[in-house]
């Protein structure tokens, strides 16, 4: 059985790389960008559901899924936040979307904070999930912060030390680690885990995190003004931004208005509470649909 029915596979190619991605539903343009260490198919149980009244685009970001996974470059520019966001913008372009909803999750989201920033008259509204700015983030390094997203610092590591021993644990172990949960794996549909676990790529994915502790943070400090259009943070009260984070504090120095509250769940919304998060989105779409 599939994870997204009725929708469409497409592959496009963008000026930088090739986005594997499902296309469904009718009306309003959505695009949805998922996490890490996972793909488009952490969507299949929001999707669906938001395709009944909206055109729901769900992309592998640059370096997962099905999508280009270049090899990295000195400086990780083939890897940055911008150039990942271009690829979407391109992708909707393609498709013939002009504006568009933009929703992130994790990676995801710093790519859509990016976006928003660079191309910002293409987003009618932003929706961020389980981050703080990846700015922030960094100069608020706690020895705790640290403990607990250890990933950060050992993903951005010189290869080929980190690709070497994410060969050996592979997603699984990632996944049942951010999650933190009493369920672990038991959040994850069987099909979208084997999905993770067979696109996995060692190496685009510390250039991702490699790109996001040096030209990302370049990037985000010459970003001076702040983005404009509506904005809605959701986090997880289970998990490490509730716990070391004030999301809406955070996004408030980087956006004018942003609303959202916790979720009670871990970091994976999108699997482990996806009706309320469904209805999250209808409601702050539907409260700036003429925009």
């Amino acid at each position: 059985m599939s994870l997204f029915p009725g929708f469409e596979s497409r592959r496009i190619r963008a000026s930088g790389a090739t986005i594997n991605l499902k296309v469904g539903g009718d009306g309003p343009p959505v695009l949805l960008l998922h996490g890490y260490p996972q793909t488009h198919a952490m969507w299949h149980k929001v999707a669906p559901a938001l395709a009944r009244d909206y055109t729901v685009v769900c992309a592998d970001l640059r370096g997962y899924g099905e999508s280009s996974k270049p090899r990295g470059v000195p400086g990780h520019a083939n890897y940055s936040k911008r150039a990942m966001a271009l690829d979407m913008v391109e992708v909707m372009d393609a498709l013939g979307f002009v504006r568009f909803h933009l929703v992130g999750h994790d990676r995801g989201a710093r790519v859509a904070h990016r976006l928003a920033r660079d191309h910002g008259k293409r987003v009618r509204t932003l929706t961020v999930l389980d981050i703080s700015p990846t700015l922030k983030m960094y100069e608020r390094t706690t020895m705790q912060f640290a403990k607990a997203y250890y990933h950060w610092f050992f993903l951005i590591q010189e290869a080929p030390l980190p690709e070497q021993m994410l060969k050996a644990v592979g997603p699984s172990y990632i996944l049942r680690r951010l999650g933190r949960g009493k369920s672990g794996l038991k959040v994850f549909d069987k099909r979208a885990l084997a999905e993770y676990q067979r696109c996995f790529d060692p190496h685009s994915t510390c250039e991702d995190y490699r790109a996001a502790a040096n030209i990302d943070l370049v990037h985000d400090r010459k970003s001076k003004s702040k983005i404009t259009m509506p904005m809605l943070a959701l986090w997880g009260r289970q998990g490490v931004i509730a716990a070391l984070f004030n999301c809406l504090d955070d996004w408030r120095e980087v956006a004018a208005d942003v609303r959202g509250r916790a979720l009670q769940c871990g970091h994976f919304i999108p699997e482990e509470k996806p009706e309320e998060l469904v209805a999250e989105l209808r409601r702050f779409f539907r409260t700036f649909s003429s925009r």
